[in-house]
C-alpha cells in the first residue's frame, strides 16, 4: 500500500506564487510517477503536470509552474508562480507505480493512488 500526503495550498492573488508538497510512503519502490491534478467545479480532472526521470507540464502551466523532487524526502514540490484566477481548483497528488515504464500519463485513470487533495483559491 502506498500513502499519498498533501500539503499546502490556500490563497494567494494574481501574479502570486503557491507551493504544493506530495510526500509518498509505503511499497512504493524507487520507481514511480508523482502527478499533479486539479479540479474546478463542474469540470473534469485535469492533468497539471508529473515528473518520474524527465518532467511533463500541462500547456496552461507551462513556464509558470515547476515540479521538483527530494529524493531523501520522497516528496515532491508543485510551485506555482504567475498565479491566475483560473488556477482556482482543488489540487490532487497522485502516484503511479505500475505504468512507471510508460512514461508520464495524462489521463488520471491510470494513477492508482491519490491525496487527499487542497484547495488553491487565486483571486484578482
Amino acid at each position: 500500500q502506498v500513502q499519498v500526503v498533501q500539503s499546502g495550498g490556500g490563497l494567494a492573488q494574481a501574479g502570486g506564487s503557491l507551493t504544493l508538497s506530495c510526500a509518498a510512503s509505503g511499497r512504493t519502490g524507487s520507481q514511480y510517477a508523482t502527478g499533479w491534478f486539479r479540479q474546478s467545479p463542474g469540470k473534469e480532472r485535469e492533468f497539471v503536470g508529473g515528473i518520474n526521470w524527465s518532467t511533463l507540464y500541462a500547456d496552461s502551466v507551462k513556464g509558470r509552474f515547476t515540479i521538483s523532487r527530494d529524493n531523501a524526502k520522497n516528496t515532491v514540490y508543485l510551485q506555482m508562480n504567475s498565479l491566475k484566477p483560473e488556477d482556482t481548483a482543488i489540487y490532487y497528488c497522485a502516484v503511479d507505480v505500475l505504468n512507471y515504464g510508460s512514461g508520464l500519463l495524462k489521463d488520471s485513470k491510470y494513477w492508482e493512488y491519490w491525496g487527499r487533495g487542497t484547495q488553491v483559491t487565486v483571486t484578482t
